[in-house]
């Protein structure tokens, strides 16, 4: 019923620089936390960065001050801006969010993208 698909991944040399966007839609009464993930070959998914509706941000200490994620309400849509990026930023990245369904307005979902692939190369 609902789904969110990201774009934006690539491949980018380090200190080059990505935008990620993720887009939720489908039958969607109500999005509360949105937020970026990431897993790289061997590891374990670990959070990059949340937004909540309100725009209250939380990031990875990794990240501080090179990513920032901004969300647009109205578009149902977050974004990731990758700055200064490093050879160790190369993993998918997913986007994940709690989304309530117009058939279920209280109950919230989590909801995972199918991810996008970002490389950044030495």
């Amino acid at each position: 019923q609902v789904r969110l698909v990201e774009s934006g991944g690539g491949l980018v040399e380090a200190g080059g620089s990505l935008r990620l966007s993720c887009a939720a839609s489908g039958s969607i009464f109500s999005i509360n936390t949105m937020g970026w993930y990431r897993q790289a070959p061997g590891e374990q998914r670990e959070l990059v960065a949340t937004i909540t509706s309100g725009g209250n941000t939380n990031y990875a200490g990794s990240v501080k001050g090179r990513f920032t994620i901004s969300r647009d309400n109205a578009k149902n849509t977050i974004y990731l801006q990758m700055n200064s990026l490093k050879p160790e930023d190369t993993a998918v990245y997913y986007c994940n969010a709690g989304i309530a369904t117009l058939s279920a307005r209280y109950r919230y979902l989590e909801v995972w993208g199918q991810g996008t692939l970002v490389t950044v190369s030495s």
